[in-house]
């Protein structure tokens, strides 16, 4: 049987629109997903036909330290305002591996923001302020 390695997932780097942002410590990838449409066969009362239908578009959960940086917020900002068509932008999550060798990448279009998350703020606590970004993303290119 052949040697089945496990690696740790905490050396990752983000693009979004082909420009590198490592500044994340968190990052969810999406549940790729295909509904199923139950089918009852007339005389068959032992089990329910499911057939595949649509794909479902996944999300992409990133997470990060507040920072002043504005270029994610303007992208959010521009969704909200309706220029989704001129706003979706290919994103990729790469895994590397100690040494930086590339463990795995994962590549997906037609990507924009719906949902940021603004840190909790609290004065009587040393903990860091997190900021978390939601993007919907489309299709996944297998590289």
């Amino acid at each position: 049987m052949p040697e089945v390695l496990v690696h740790s997932a905490h050396s990752f780097v983000i693009e979004i629109g082909g420009k590198r942002m490592a500044a994340f410590t968190e990052c969810t990838l999406p549940t790729l997903e295909i509904e199923t449409e139950e089918i009852k066969e007339g005389g068959q009362n032992t089990y329910v036909h499911l057939l595949p239908g649509p794909r479902k578009s996944g999300r992409v959960t990133l997470k990060r330290g507040f920072t002043v940086e504005k270029d994610l917020m303007k992208w959010y900002t521009d969704v909200l305002q309706g220029k989704v068509k001129n706003s979706t932008k290919s994103i990729s999550i790469i895994l590397f591996d100690s040494k930086g060798n590339q463990l795995g990448r994962w590549d997906f279009t037609k990507a924009y923001p719906i949902k940021w998350t603004g840190p909790t703020l609290k004065a009587d606590a040393g903990a860091v302020a997190i900021e978390q970004l939601e993007l919907v993303v489309h299709d996944w290119v297998v590289s």
